[in-house]
């Protein structure tokens, strides 16, 4: 006998199940159901077909539960299941006509930081401008804070998103700005997902203040080899008050010299040239991007890049919001993604951000759901994620709404019921009693 039965999911009102491949493509199943088997989509599709998918993938599991049955890599290809073996049982759940999408990809991500930057905000909505050198009051905190400290505030605000729906974070360290900070940075974000960032080159720290050269210098040359095997990823924030488009250049060839992928902070707060820098260094994906010329765009669309935008940002800073349809025209490859981080937006809520990106950057509804699903999956390039075809890892969201539409049609509401991640219960926001 297994450890684990078969569950097979229905009930599904609509079942957004995402064709990766084509931009704001749900694929919506109407009346459908989810079958999954050791953390993976077995089958999706119509109600009406659930028991032949059953019967006809594993056999009769419901009476047959003598037998044994997995699946592993070799069993799955080009997302059909290829073979399957024997009998198990089967735990139905009925999710009584809700919505189920899938979990939401966040690739974009400042959890790991100590301190409050509040009084920051409040003095931006009070008519203070946002800069880059807001940065350095997190760094101080976090440096004085301990690794308990920093673990335990990780913890409670990856918990924070998980119920909002969240199954997928990348995380970025860039709060220390020390080699010794920044590795024990990686070293806790490590405890909680593959998708690490090193972005050492966030800011330039106070004591390099006089010597920027000097701290590109000790990013390059010791912090980068030292994060190597620690780090999937290296970013760069490439602005006006951090790093330039030379120095950005180097750090960002150093880390893939070491291994790393790389994407990039481009054009936040000014319209420079770090996009295109991004495509010619062919980042995986260029985030913020709110400042973007025709010239720009032709270039991305031209690229395997993905532009991530992250619409809590111009709500948190008050900047202009860029103008999705824009990109989409151009052909730009999208994802949206919150960028939670304690001063420029301090939102881990990705059905904040679908509700922000429809209403003021003209994403259609079913546009910003793909883009926090498969686009997120498709900045990290990931193929497990952010879709529930066969083959996907058994991620997804039971919304307390009978349409995915009720993500941004009812903004500010808790409608995450369930979250499954890899097929088990990870959140449950039903009422108790």
């Amino acid at each position: 006998m297994k450890d684990t039965p078969l569950q097979l999911i229905t009930g599904i009102s609509e079942l957004v199940v995402n064709d990766r491949a084509d931009f704001g493509a749900l694929g919506v199943v109407e009346d459908a159901a989810v079958l999954i088997d050791e953390g993976r989509v077995l089958w999706s599709g119509p109600s009406a077909q659930a028991d032949s998918a059953v019967q006809g993938h594993l056999g009769d599991a419901r009476s047959d539960s003598s037998a044994t049955a997995t699946l592993d890599d070799d069993d799955i290809e080009n997302g059909t299941l290829t073979s399957t073996r024997g009998g198990v049982e089967l735990e139905t759940i009925d999710v009584g006509g809700k919505a189920v999408i899938p979990g939401f990809v966040d690739s974009h991500n400042h959890l790991i930081f100590a301190g409050d930057r509040s009084a920051e905000f409040a003095a931006r909505m009070a008519g203070q401008k946002y800069s880059a050198g807001g940065i350095a009051t997190t760094v101080a905190a976090t440096r004085a804070a301990s690794d308990e400290e920093l673990e335990a505030n990780l913890v409670h605000l990856l918990d924070q998103a998980t119920r909002q729906g969240t199954t997928t974070f990348e995380i970025k360290s860039g709060y220390g700005l020390t080699l010794k900070d920044e590795l024990r940075a990686l070293t806790i974000i490590n405890r909680h997902t593959e998708e690490s960032t090193l972005i050492a080159a966030h800011v330039v720290p106070p004591e390099y203040k006089e010597n920027p050269g000097g701290y590109v210098d000790l990013v390059i040359d010791e912090i980068i080899p030292a994060a190597t095997g620690h780090a999937k990823w290296i970013d760069v924030f490439c602005e006006k008050g951090a790093f330039t488009e030379d120095q950005t250049r180097r750090i960002i060839e150093a880390g893939k010299a070491a291994g790393m992928k790389p994407r990039l902070h481009a054009n936040q707060l000014t319209e420079g040239g770090a996009l295109r820098l991004g495509a010619e260094l062919g980042c995986v994906s260029v985030d913020h991007a709110t400042f973007a010329s025709d010239e720009d765009l032709a270039a991305l669309a031209k690229s395997e890049t993905v532009v991530t935008l992250l619409p809590s940002i111009e709500f948190s800073t008050r900047q202009p919001y860029p103008d999705a349809r824009r990109y989409v025209e151009a052909g730009v490859r999208l994802a949206i993604a919150t960028d939670c981080n304690p001063g420029s937006g301090f939102s881990n809520s990705v059905p904040f951000v679908i509700a922000i990106a429809v209403r003021d950057m003209h994403f259609t509804l079913e546009q910003a759901v793909w883009a926090a699903t498969a686009g997120g999956a498709n900045a990290l390039q990931r193929t497990d994620v952010g879709h529930l075809g066969a083959g996907a890892r058994a991620d997804l969201v039971i919304l307390d709404a009978p349409s995915y539409r009720h993500l941004a049609y009812r903004p500010g509401v808790q409608l995450v019921e369930r979250v499954i991640r890899g097929g088990e219960l990870v959140a449950d926001n039903r009422p108790r009693g």
